[in-house]
């Protein structure tokens, strides 16, 4: 976890005391927790319909839930309302909690939560495709974001299919 190796505080050397600590060298008394980034992660409902997408980043062909990073002073529900406005240019009605998932591969924790969406879908930068697909249709994964997808179909009633990840 040496992300950096002197103390922003005195400029001491910092010592490793866990995988998710360091701490000054010297008695300055400066921590540095490797705390992981919450995320909020949407299940968004649409003409009956949930979406999924791509975002330009990724190669391949896979599509996942919209997601976003929450800010500082930001709720998790407004952060899920202001990211399918931002990516979708849809207009979410109040959230509804799914579940929180730890990612530890990315180092998040992921808030999930169902939103119904309403308006004309328009990406924004981040994506550069979507798809519409029938809950009963939705194929959940066994990581991150997928395990949100799992537990709302199975709320609906829906034991979705698991995608077999490589390796």
């Amino acid at each position: 976890m040496k992300e950096f190796k002197f103390c922003p505080i005195c400029s001491a050397s910092l010592v490793e005391r866990t995988k998710d600590r360091i701490e000054c060298g010297d008695a300055c008394g400066f921590v540095h927790y490797n705390n992981p980034t919450p995320v909020a992660a949407m299940v968004v409902e649409y003409e009956g319909c949930i979406v999924l997408a791509h975002n330009r980043a990724w190669q391949g062909d896979f599509y996942g839930l919209i997601t976003g990073f929450i800010d500082h002073r930001e709720s998790p529900v407004d952060c899920a309302v202001r990211e399918v406005k931002e990516e979708l240019d849809l207009d979410a009605a109040t959230p509804n909690l799914i579940g929180v998932y730890g990612f530890e591969r990315l180092n998040q924790i992921i808030i999930g939560y169902h939103v119904e969406a309403t308006g004309t879908i328009t990406l924004n930068e981040e994506l550069d495709r979507y798809k519409l697909v029938p809950p009963e249709a939705c194929v959940a994964w066994p990581t991150g974001t997928g395990f949100a997808l799992r537990d709302w179909l199975r709320m609906r009633g829906i034991e979705p299919e698991m995608l077999k990840l490589p390796g």
